[in-house]
């Protein structure tokens, strides 16, 4: 399974076959290079609006094949450039509603990160991801709640929902960290 942009699609912003594909975190991908222009021809203090959805892209993933290919002049440039973005806004702090937004992006790259057996996460990423969903799913499932079913009703599944909700997005603050830390903060 190749981390990578799909197979006939083109960059939206040159038009183009990709060159150095990175994947935004509203899960768009751009050659690294144009979103790089993106950036630079707005403002350079703040990270850039997704051309697409308009989302504020705090981190850039590069691809699988951009990482392979590293070696190549042209290509480790634009990868200093995506690792300097990451630096100046990978690490920041968003708010609840942005967080929320990340998190499809985030737990679907988990996800395929857990399940690929060519790549690995630290152990004790993975200790505490399977720590924090199993701790979710037993809370949700007991039948001890701080707000009972049995006398509320649907009601009595809010705090199961925001259990759950809480657990997904520590879930993604962890691999973002992950992910900030491999394309960006080291």
């Amino acid at each position: 399974m190749d981390d990578g942009p799909p197979a006939n699609d083109c960059c939206s912003i040159c038009h183009g076959r990709f060159k150095v594909p990175c994947q935004a975190n509203c899960s768009h991908w751009f050659c690294g290079d144009c979103i790089m222009l993106v950036w630079q021809h707005g403002s350079a203090v703040q990270a850039c609006k997704c051309p697409l959805c308009r989302r504020s892209i705090t981190l850039l993933v590069p691809g699988q094949a951009a990482l392979r290919d590293r070696n190549d002049t042209e290509v480790s440039e634009v990868l200093v450039k995506v690792q300097r973005y990451n630096r100046l806004f990978g690490g920041e702090t968003s708010g609840l509603i942005q967080r929320m937004q990340d998190l499809p992006f985030f737990i679907r790259r988990l996800f395929r990160e857990l399940m690929d057996p060519q790549r690995s996460l630290p152990l004790v990423i993975r200790a505490r991801v399977y720590i924090a969903v199993i701790l979710s799913a037993l809370y949700t499932l007991s039948p001890v709640d701080i707000i009972p079913e049995g006398i509320l009703g649907i009601v009595g599944l809010l705090d199961d929902a925001l259990i759950l909700l809480l657990c997904f997005l520590h879930v993604a603050a962890i691999y973002r960290s992950v992910l900030y830390f491999r394309h960006g903060g080291s």
